[in-house]
């Protein structure tokens, strides 16, 4: 008896474990599924990630491309009033209680608001700036100059001295006939330093003495100029926060016409701050936080936004002013910098939630396909597993297990990758975990459904029991009312979801803060999978009408004496119908969500083109600023001369005012006064008309110009809509500073190359008092900004007048690929476009996994059925023709379908998606306004016609090849005894 116990023990022990088991036995299968989830958990990953980093370079970007004046946060208070003693209010103004309100505010700005200490800074300056008496100082207007005073902290770290020192307090005291040590109230002299843009401007040196009046013309204080620096960091928040400090300006008065004086800033010793009580201004004193944006991130945004305005008005105000005094306030440009971001932001990401739905369900959908194909395959040994006693849960727990040991350790491996090779866009608050759990939940999504995906599937026909040999006909089978109701369901989505986005599009989804940072809610989510839904639709319709022409197609074909296309007919409607839908929806999903996406990007580009052409009317534009100088004599001849020109075309912009045609010229000045100016443009019609009509930018005929009676009769005119509106189709007068002329419209043009984008007003310059051109317009390829600007200014010609010189060194040339390029600078703009990039080619790539999955599926049955068929006579071309005509009639319903149910998405949502933001944004000063009506989706037709053609040609191509390896196996390879294949 132990005998045999052991002999049992043993035997048990032999037995190989399941899992090794299955492992060992397809080991090509076990690859291709890691594989695959390895693809999909490294896209499901990088997602988050790749949309965090975008979205955090835009807003640290923009942050700094704002005004430093706009983004500091400037906490100030007014000087302490005069119902204090007088030491009081002196000792408010020391350096020391600056520094000690310094200490306690930066302990009260918490993240996300955090403070470069290296660019902040603090101290007291005057309220009214103080009047500069002296009669050597440079009056332009026989205005005295102004000087703010201010006794900016660390100095010396942020300047290096040019001439002379710093100032110093000390010094002050000693040359003051205050009987006190230090400065206080009564000093009357005090030393300062001044920048060296300052000095050369104002006529300043080492040793100067100003005297200075306040706003009464009393005298204030006299100030010794002790030390000439020059700024280390100009562009730094320390001196632009203040420029007046750094570089002098002029400034105009309100007198008309106005008349313009000096304001520089005079830089005093903290410790000398106590000597502006003794002015008749209202001293302040502040405190300047620079932002530090290399820790921000896009979750920081939301959060940034409500501490400035806390801040600014609310309970941080409240405590600012516990430690600043009760009539503290703080001032900050950087929420509107913010709340301008978050806004375009939450424009461009519904749109992108767009694309990552289309992607995710198509990767979905061919994750559950691999499952599906793997359980259909193994179909006959899990139905003996369970005829010979096996569990449903036993079953399950087996499947799951083995498909766990390859889904876990490749579902890692992607989200390693992703995190590894994709930015998130730092730590962010609540530190690098927090902006790493997007990514991990992709990564477990993915997971889930791999795991899932085989059990489920191979479960569910194992719950009831089932005659052995049934056959799963396509073309006889009938859907089940769990079917018909599932998909009516999601026909009732799909409805409701198209409806909700042409009504509201993606832009009236809930823009909160607090909807973005879960996810969204379950309405934005259903707008956004509107292409999806409709896909799906279309692809269970298509299935259900599938079997249709098979049937009819079959009697026919089986009338013909050759067998290859009767064979290939009925082997198409004898598939089982999970295996056949299941690729059949992937492939149309796929090729929707490419054409989807396609279409997005012509339209991005077209958008961009469009507003380009809009900002510059042509290739390159030559002009004066505001037109209002001709150009150089030769500038033409010169500008044609350069590399890469076609053509270049010269009109004359003038700003005209139009009289009324009752009323002598010289009595209409003050009716005239009240009507608008006009934008006149005269052109030479021959080549103004081309190159409108190479820009399909108002074109009209050159007889439209031509049909005027020259000079000094009636003008025939082309002008936009609301210039014809005023001035209706009569004959009007129009006066120039050159003369007048008349002239009658005669053809209505939105735009024209000249003026794209403001009413104009176009007539033959050859009718015109003076004809010299304005401005070039350049037609060309590969056009050089620096040389077209040196040929506008010609240096061997001699310029007749100053302001012909004026003119000529002053050309500007604005060409339009840089206006195009400016529009991908911006971080959300261009990061959005590579999502929906990837997520297309995402859309291909498992449209080739679904064919190559479909066609591996049933490699081992075809290569049986040929080598039985090549026994019976049937050659390898026949072979290679059965192979390809079965798999045609599929590959044909998932290219026609997809370019169908792709054109019908496409037709069907654009009147709910606006990609004005998307496509510019704030990338230019073109920007959107030039899009009034927004920028709709269009067809794209490359987009839907090239990836159907590839599905068309990888599918022959693989049936082709597949035809090809099993002519070269032996039969006898493939027929043995007892293969049930």
């Amino acid at each position: 008896m132990e005998g045999a116990r052991e002999d049992g023990a043993r035997a048990e022990r032999a037995v190989a474990p399941w899992v090794r088991t299955r492992l060992r036995t397809a080991p090509g299968a076990a690859a291709a599924l890691g594989a695959l989830v390895l693809l999909t958990a490294f896209l499901a990953a990088a997602f988050p990630r790749a949309v965090d980093a975008y979205e955090s370079e835009g807003l640290r970007r923009e942050i700094a491309g704002a005004p430093v004046t706009g983004t500091v946060l400037q906490l100030t208070a007014p000087q302490a009033g005069l119902e204090l003693p007088e030491e009081a209010r002196v000792a408010a103004m020391r350096p020391e209680a600056l520094a000690a309100v310094y200490r306690q505010a930066l302990t009260r700005l918490a993240d996300p608001l955090r403070v470069d200490l290296t660019q902040s800074a603090y101290g007291v300056r005057t309220g009214e700036p103080l009047i500069g008496k002296d009669r050597w100082l440079p009056r332009p207007d026989g205005i005295p100059p102004r000087f703010t005073l201010a006794t900016q902290s660390e100095l010396a770290a942020h300047a290096t001295v040019r001439s002379g020192r710093l100032p110093s307090a000390s010094a002050s005291a000693s040359a003051s006939s205050s009987l006190s040590s230090s400065v206080d109230a009564r000093t009357k002299v005090v030393e300062a330093a001044v920048t060296t843009e300052t000095a050369r401007e104002l006529r300043l040196r080492v040793g100067t003495v100003l005297a200075l009046n306040d706003v009464t013309g009393a005298p204030a204080l006299s100030v010794r100029i002790t030390g000439i620096v020059e700024p280390r960091n100009p562009e730094g928040s320390y001196w632009a926060a203040e420029p007046l400090l750094r570089t002098p300006g002029l400034t105009a008065t309100s007198a008309k016409p106005p008349e313009y004086r000096w304001e520089a800033g005079l830089l005093l010793a903290p410790g000398a701050a106590p000597a502006l009580l003794g002015t008749r201004t209202d001293s302040e004193k502040y405190w300047r936080f620079a932002p530090d944006t290399g820790g921000l991130t896009a979750a920081d945004a939301p959060e940034l936004v409500r501490r400035i305005a806390s801040l600014e008005d609310g309970p941080g105000l409240l405590r600012m002013r516990e430690i600043a005094g009760g009539n503290a306030e703080v001032e900050s440009g950087l929420g509107a910098v913010v709340g301008s971001h978050l806004a375009t932001r939450e424009e461009i990401a519904r749109i992108v939630t767009v694309a990552a739905v289309g992607a995710g369900t198509v990767a979905a959908v061919v994750l559950a396909m691999a499952g599906g194909l793997i359980a259909t395959g193994r179909a006959a040994e899990l139905a003996l597993l369970r005829a010979r006693g096996g569990s449903l849960t036993g079953i399950g727990g087996r499947l799951l297990a083995e498909t766990a040991v390859i889904v876990l350790p490749a579902a890692g491996a992607g989200l390693l990758l992703a995190v590894l090779l994709v930015d998130g866009g730092g730590g962010g608050s609540g530190g690098g975990g927090v902006r790493l759990l997007p990514a991990v939940y992709g990564a477990s999504a993915v997971a889930l459904i791999a795991c899932a995906a085989l059990p489920v599937r191979a479960l569910l026909p194992l719950r009831r029991a089932r005659a052995y040999g049934d056959r799963d006909d396509l073309a006889a089978a009938r859907p089940s009312r769990r079917r018909n109701v599932a998909e009516l369901t999601l026909l009732l989505l799909a409805v409701a979801s198209v409806v909700a986005l042409r009504g509201r599009g993606t832009s009236g989804a809930s823009s909160s803060s607090e909807s973005r940072a879960s996810g969204g809610g379950a309405g934005d989510l259903l707008v956004s999978a509107a292409p999806v839904l409709v896909a799906l639709i279309a692809a269970f319709v298509l299935v259900r009408l599938y079997p249709l022409p098979l049937r009819y197609a079959v009697r026919p074909v089986a009338r013909l004496r050759g067998v290859v296309g009767f064979l290939a007919l009925a082997r198409a409607g004898r598939s089982s119908s999970s295996t056949a839908a299941a690729p059949l929806l992937a492939l149309i999903v796929a090729l929707t969500t490419a054409a989807f996406g396609g279409s997005v990007l012509a339209g991005i580009t077209d958008a961009r083109d469009r507003v380009a052409l809009l900002a510059v009317g042509a290739d390159a534009r030559i002009s004066t600023p505001g037109d209002s100088l001709p150009l150089p004599a030769g500038a033409e001849g010169a500008v044609r001369r350069v590399g890469g020109v076609r053509e270049v075309t010269a009109v004359r912009i003038e700003s005209a005012r139009p009289v009324s045609g009752a009323a002598p010229a010289s009595t209409s000045t003050s009716s005239a006064e009240k009507e608008k100016l006009v934008t006149l443009i005269g052109v030479e019609p021959d080549s103004y008309t081309r190159l409108a009509r190479q820009q399909q930018l108002g074109a009209f005929p050159a007889g439209a110009l031509k049909a005027g009676d020259g000079r000094g009769g009636v003008l025939d005119a082309v002008a936009s809509p609301a210039t014809a509106e005023r001035l209706g189709t009569g004959s009007r007068r129009i006066v120039l500073p050159e003369g007048e002329v008349t002239v009658r419209i005669t053809t209505v043009r939105s735009g024209t190359p000249a003026a794209p984008r403001t009413d104009f007003l176009l007539v033959d310059a050859g009718g015109l008092p003076a004809a010299a051109p304005t401005t070039l317009l350049v037609t060309g390829e590969g056009l050089d900004g620096g040389k077209l600007k040196a040929a506008a200014t010609p240096q061997d010609q001699p310029q007749p007048s100053a302001s012909a010189s004026a003119s000529a060194s002053a050309s500007e040339v604005t060409l339009l690929s840089t206006e195009r390029a400016a529009f991908t600078a911006s971080p959300l703009q261009s990061g959005a476009e590579r999502i929906y990039a990837v997520a297309v080619l995402a859309g291909a790539v498992y449209a080739v996994i679904t064919l190559f999955l479909s066609f591996l599926h049933s490699t081992r049955e075809r290569t049986a059925l040929l080598a039985r068929l090549r026994t019976m006579g049937l050659s390898n071309g026949q072979g290679r023709l059965l192979l390809g005509l079965e798999a045609l009639p599929q590959a044909l319903l998932a290219a026609g379908g997809g370019v169908l149910v792709g054109w019908a998405t496409v037709r069907l949502l654009a009147p709910g998606i606006d990609l004005a933001q998307l496509a510019v944004g704030s990338g230019s000063g073109s920007g959107t306004g030039a899009l009034v009506g927004g920028v709709s989706l269009g067809t794209d037709v490359w987009s839907l016609v090239l990836p159907a053609v590839g599905v068309l040609v990888l599918a022959g191509a693989v049936a082709a090849g597949q035809a090809w390896w099993a002519g070269r196996r032996g039969s006898m390879t493939e027929l043995r005894a007892g293969d049930s294949r």
